[in-house]
């Protein structure tokens, strides 16, 4: 069975919007609840949240996110995603992100997403 936290984060680099909206998808419920530190509100639904992952891959173009590591206590799932591609200067870059996820069933129904793991670097 495919990891839909996996198939989630890896629609984030397919900048068409239609093949995007056909992975999510497979990812998550039709009532998906998303927030992290740019979501100005809850963003509700899969239409909204494919619209959401779309801007970044329109705003940061060649740039891929893979889950990293992750673990499940009590249904909760944390998973650590690195977020990478070329910077502003041709180099490389990785931009951690850690994200709290509640399912229902085998799909994505709630994600909660912060700006790196919460170490001090």
């Amino acid at each position: 069975m495919t990891d839909p936290i996996a198939t989630f984060f890896d629609a984030w680099q397919i900048e068409s919007g239609e093949p995007r909206l056909k992975e999510i998808s497979k990812a998550v419920t039709a009532d998906v609840q998303y927030d992290d530190p740019r979501t100005p509100q809850t963003v509700q639904g899969i239409d909204a949240l494919n619209e959401y992952v779309g801007m970044f891959s329109a705003n940061a173009p060649g740039w891929s996110a893979k889950v990293v590591a992750s673990d499940t206590t009590a249904g909760m799932t944390r998973a650590t995603v690195a977020f990478g591609g070329k910077g502003p200067d041709g180099n490389e870059m990785i931009q951690l992100g850690q994200y709290f996820i509640e399912s229902n069933g085998n799909l994505i129904s709630r994600m909660v997403g912060f700006v790196g793991t919460g170490t001090k670097e």
